[in-house]
């Protein structure tokens, strides 16, 4: 493919403080995502030009003021610079208001990006929610913040990594607040969006399957009513409009099912109990994919890991899958 033809992705460097610069700016130099795309870098110049001096990578930062002016090649990384550097002043290893009030802005540009149809996709470093409240932003993160830029209501985080797909109910919230939160029309409608995610990957006729919230599914009863209550009942309807989905299933079983290809997408009742299990079997290259939006979005499935920030250590192999993966979802 000629490097006019390449499609153009928008790349968040994320958090400044945390791993972000480093992990975009790698995956946007790697070969193997330059050759079967565009990486088009959102954030400041001085956090990008920090990451390239620090990783020792031959190539020169080319400013650009529109995605249009794009012009891919030539040993350059082209930036779109949406916060001034005077006002993205960070601490190395540590959240800070500046830092957050910058990856946000970040974001709300790449999302503007993708829906005036100037990118193909956007693919996300990740950022810091403590950074964000210190910014006096209101989301809790990614996702909530891609659905307000874009208008949606119905959205859904899933994760993949392996053989593994799992898409969550609810995200980030205590586990105090998750019993309440397993409502019939919520599980119902998350079951709606794993087909959507199937359809997204390619997959015609999902095999999708529920996870209970309770140890064992609940026992009939005895340690919760949530599966009879609510989740069962949402497995039904869905039965009921022909989509193949069983459940609720107890989790430590229905994941083994998963890892060996008898399921194509588990639903998950809560963060953890989705994430533990796929983590466990792709860290370095799990990718999250946001499933609802009228835009393309992914990112890679790790934190701002401030612990190796600005220390040459952070992997940008998550984040490589994740552009890669980008590529071939459709809406």
């Amino acid at each position: 493919m000629r490097r006019a033809e390449l499609k153009k992705i928008a790349v968040t460097i994320g958090e400044p403080g945390g791993i972000g610069p480093e992990v975009a700016v790698g995956a946007a130099s790697s070969p193997d995502v330059c050759s079967i795309c565009a990486p088009i870098l959102i954030g400041a110049r001085a956090p990008v030009e920090k990451a390239v001096r620090m990783l020792k990578l031959p190539r020169t930062i080319r400013c650009i003021a529109a995605a249009e002016e794009s012009r891919p090649g030539g040993g350059f990384l082209e930036l779109i610079e949406t916060v001034p550097d005077e006002a993205c002043v960070f601490k190395r290893g540590a959240p800070t208001a500046e830092g957050g009030k910058a990856s946000y802005e970040y974001i709300k540009k790449a999302a503007a990006l993708a829906m005036q149809g100037k990118v193909a996709a956007i693919c996300t470093a990740p950022i810091s929610k403590e950074a964000l409240g210190m910014a006096g932003v209101k989301y809790p993160g990614h996702t909530e913040m891609l659905a307000r830029f874009t208008g949606t209501s119905e959205f859904a985080m899933m994760l993949t990594g392996g053989p593994l797909r799992v898409l969550l109910v609810t995200t980030h919230t205590a586990i105090k607040n998750v019993p309440r939160l397993i409502r019939k029309d919520a599980v119902a409608g998350k079951i709606i969006l794993a087909v959507r995610a199937a359809r997204m990957l390619g997959i015609k006729r999902p095999r999708i399957a529920v996870c209970g919230l309770n140890p064992h599914a609940g026992e009939a009863g005895l340690f919760g009513s949530e599966e009879i209550e609510q989740i069962g009942p949402a497995v039904r309807e869905a039965r009921d409009k022909g989509i193949r989905v069983q459940g609720p299933v107890a989790p430590d079983a229905l994941f083994r099912k998963a890892y060996t290809g008898q399921v194509d997408i588990v639903v998950a009742m809560y963060h953890d109990q989705g994430l533990i299990p796929l983590k466990m079997v792709a860290f370095e290259k799990g990718v999250n994919v946001t499933v609802g939006l009228p835009i393309i979005r992914t990112s890679p499935d790790h934190g701002t890991a401030y612990d190796i920030a600005w220390k040459g250590k952070a992997d940008p192999a998550s984040m490589i899958e994740a552009m890669k993966m980008a590529l071939t979802l459709r809406l």
